[in-house]
C-alpha cells in the first residue's frame, strides 16, 4: 500500500508514519510526506496512491482544497486535525474517518482497522465528485437511483435518466456510502430508497425492480439476505 502522509509539522508526521509502520507492517509499500498543500496536490497528480492522511490546517492553507480534489480519486482519505469541529463537513466529502489531534496509536489503528475491514461508517456523505472535461462538478447522493461496476470504475445512474463516470471502485463506494446503498450484486450497488419489489425469474434467477421500473439482478448468494432485511 502507498501512503501519503500531507502534514506541516514534520514531527507529527514521522509520528503517524511510525505508527502506521508498526499497525500495517509489511501491507505498507511506501510512506510519503508532503508538508504544504501544493506540494500534496503535486504529488497526487503524478503517483500512484492507495491511501491518504490529510491535516486540514497547513501553514494556514485550508486542506479542504485539497480534499475537495481528491473526492473524486480511488483512494481513501483519513483526516487528522484538531479542528473536531470541522468533522461533519470532512464527512460530506466522503473521508473514510477524523482521527482528533492529539491521537494515540490505538485510535490511529480504529481507523486502518475501518479501511481493512470494509466497515461502513455512519457517515454523512453527502456528494460524489465527478471530473469532466477538466472540471469537478458534484453529484449529491439523493440524485443517485444505483450504481454499476465498470472495472475500476463505477457508473452512476442518476435520477434524471443520465449517467456519469465516477473513479472510485464499487469496492470503495460501497465502504463510504450511507447504509441504505447495497450491494445487491458483484456489479451493482443499488439506493434500498429507490427499490419497488423483488422479482423471481424462470431458473431461480430474482432481480429488483426499482421505481423507475428499470430492472437489475441479485446475486443468488445475496438474494436472502436482501429479501429479509429489506421485503420482510
Amino acid at each position: 500500500m502507498n501512503i501519503l502522509i500531507i502534514e506541516d509539522e514534520h514531527r507529527i508526521a514521522r509520528r503517524i508514519e511510525r505508527m502506521l509502520r508498526s499497525i500495517m507492517g509489511k501491507e505498507i509499500t511506501s510512506i510519503q510526506h508532503c508538508d504544504a498543500l501544493e506540494d500534496g496536490q503535486g504529488f497526487i497528480a503524478h503517483h500512484k496512491v492507495d491511501l491518504l492522511f490529510l491535516d486540514l490546517n497547513l501553514n494556514g492553507e485550508d486542506g479542504f482544497g485539497v480534499l475537495e480534489s481528491v473526492v473524486a480519486e480511488p483512494f481513501p482519505t483519513i483526516i487528522i486535525s484538531a479542528y473536531r469541529d470541522q468533522a461533519i463537513r470532512a464527512f460530506e466529502y466522503g473521508v473514510l474517518d477524523f482521527v482528533p489531534k492529539p491521537f494515540s496509536e490505538e485510535r490511529l489503528a480504529q481507523a486502518v482497522q475501518r479501511l481493512q475491514k470494509r466497515e461502513k461508517q455512519a457517515n454523512t456523505l453527502r456528494y460524489l465528485a465527478i471530473q469532466k472535461k477538466g472540471r469537478r462538478t458534484l453529484i449529491p447522493i439523493a440524485d443517485i437511483y444505483y450504481i454499476q461496476g465498470a472495472g475500476v470504475y463505477t457508473e452512476l445512474h442518476l435520477k434524471d435518466g443520465t449517467t456519469a463516470i465516477h473513479n472510485k471502485t464499487l469496492e470503495n463506494l460501497e465502504l463510504l456510502l450511507p447504509e441504505h446503498f447495497v450491494r445487491i450484486h458483484k456489479s451493482y450497488l443499488v439506493s434500498m430508497q429507490e427499490a419497488r419489489e423483488i422479482v423471481i425469474e424462470p431458473g431461480s434467477k430474482y432481480s429488483l425492480r426499482l421505481n423507475n421500473e428499470e430492472q437489475l439482478p441479485i446475486g443468488r448468494t445475496r438474494y436472502k439476505e436482501i429479501k429479509k432485511r429489506w421485503f420482510g
